[in-house]
């Protein structure tokens, strides 16, 4: 088995791309820089809300920052000489080459379908060697033995592929933080998956 350092030594040569920075993409940011991944691009357009710190890694004194920037401060907290590209934008087809093209894994961390639908169709079918780690089916609380890794070619989908977000089924912290950290252990097997 490597040592930590070795794994280090690899994963901070590494690139991902986070699109999205709520709750599966704060909390995957902190598992990537915590593991030692060198760079980080992330790329959201919203703000730190309140009624979203059940399950986002953000501050109340951080309400109202640009996601992006709150997210920034906090990994700069734990790596404070980690390396971060943070874009305030929204993700389209028109910038994801530009946002994601030198990434080496890109993680999938939107709230809305028609996003991720975007990005995946986007990314299969223009940046096709490039993995891509998305994430459906986080809601609620329980049921954890049916959260899953389903893979299809260079396509990672973590998640029960079932349950979704409502007023009787809010996205809580254990189960989108579990997502979240598998969608992590995905891009960390990925870009070490040929050096040992």
């Amino acid at each position: 088995m490597p040592t930590f350092n070795q794994i280090k030594a690899i994963l901070s040569q590494k690139t991902v791309g986070i699109a999205g920075a709520g709750g599966l993409g704060s909390n995957c940011a902190v598992s990537l820089i915590r593991s030692g991944v060198g760079k980080l691009i992330v790329a959201d357009y919203d703000r730190v809300s309140p009624e979203n710190l059940n399950r986002q890694f953000y501050f109340r004194k951080q309400s109202g920052m640009k996601k992006v920037d709150a997210l920034r401060e906090n990994l700069h907290k734990i790596c404070p000489g980690c390396l971060l590209q943070m874009h305030d934008t929204w993700v389209t087809k028109e910038n994801i080459d530009l946002l994601f093209s030198v990434c080496d894994v890109v993680v999938e961390a939107f709230d809305e379908a028609e996003q991720k639908s975007m990005l995946i169709e986007y990314m299969l079918t223009n940046l096709p060697d490039i993995p891509l780690v998305a994430a459906s089916g986080m809601a609620g609380f329980g049921r954890t033995e049916l959260i899953k890794i389903v893979q299809s070619v260079n396509l990672y989908v973590c998640g029960d592929e079932e349950s979704e977000i409502s007023e009787e089924n809010p996205p809580l912290a254990p189960r989108v933080s579990i997502v979240a950290n598998m969608q992590a252990d995905i891009v960390l097997q990925l870009l070490l998956k040929d050096a040992f």
